[in-house]
């Protein structure tokens, strides 16, 4: 599978972590993707991809691509025999200048790029994507889409700045000490985060911790549970064990067990971090 990523040129890079190409074999038909502080943007040139975002919630397919804003639970990925995109890495906070509905709406509701752009200008990025000459052209080209679309938006900085604090503390900077020094009142503050990123400040904090915490178990060694849980400042080991199934959708357990199964079946795969068969 080859993957092709880099950094956004500014002002796109105080929104967007990284934009990739992908293309390949994907290593499973179905992957789970744990909830993390992040969202999606994924355009589609290949055959149409599966998305499940959650038990409660029906499979649906994507043709043209989606957009997913940070979610809140576990995403199914179904992929086709053979896969291409490009696509962005946001940061919490980033979608929010390209979306023309509040972030709220989407929330473990991933919608197809045409929802968010329309139809006709996704269809000629999508031309534009497949006659390009090389991955990092394509990169280019989804870049100036960006730039073009981007546009000023309410509450941002407010967001921006109160969660790269969130951020730099790994989730453990207390949000009442934030609205705080921000000057806003705790519904201010829960309002402005529900419409740009879609969770309140608390639930962000949550996923940043949980995944600072999880990055930091090497699978290839015995895990002290207790442990980990302590040191990552759960109460106690069950409210570990309750936050692991509700942002991975597995017993802590169960999830090293998949990480050491991709990394037997697929070692140095460029999708090895985060994603976990769910075949």
């Amino acid at each position: 599978m080859e993957y092709v990523s880099r950094a956004p040129r500014p002002p796109l890079d105080g929104l967007i972590d990284d934009l990739y190409y992908l293309e390949g074999v994907s290593p499973y038909a179905r992957l789970t993707l744990p909830a993390s502080p992040a969202a999606f943007l994924i355009v589609n040139l290949g055959a149409p991809f599966r998305i499940r975002a959650g038990t409660d919630i029906t499979t649906a397919e994507y043709a043209d691509g989606c957009v997913i804003t940070t979610p809140t639970r576990a995403l199914e990925f179904g992929y086709p025999p053979w896969t291409r995109s490009v696509g962005v890495h946001f940061k919490p906070w980033g979608p929010a200048p390209f979306l023309p509905m509040p972030a709220a709406e989407l929330c473990d509701r991933p919608v197809t790029v045409e929802q968010v752009w329309g139809r006709p200008a996704v269809a000629e990025l999508r031309d534009r994507l497949a006659a390009a000459d090389s991955p990092h052209e394509m990169l280019t080209l989804l870049e100036d889409e960006l730039m073009r679309r981007l546009g000023d938006t309410t509450g941002l900085g407010l967001v921006r700045g109160t969660s790269r604090i969130i951020a730099a503390t790994s989730g453990a900077a207390a949000i009442e000490d934030l609205r705080f020094s921000a000057g806003v009142s705790s519904t201010h503050l829960a309002r402005r985060y529900k419409e740009l990123i879609g969770v309140t400040p608390k639930r962000l904090a949550r996923a940043y911790r949980f995944t600072a915490t999880v990055f930091s178990i090497n699978p290839a060694e015995p895990v002290d549970w207790a442990g980990l849980a302590s040191s990552a400042g759960y109460f106690d080991q069950a409210h570990f064990g309750h936050e692991f199934r509700a942002f991975t959708g597995l017993t802590p357990t169960r999830y090293v067990e998949e990480r050491r199964r991709f990394l037997r079946d697929h070692p140095g795969h460029v999708l090895d971090d985060w994603p976990l068969p769910a075949d």
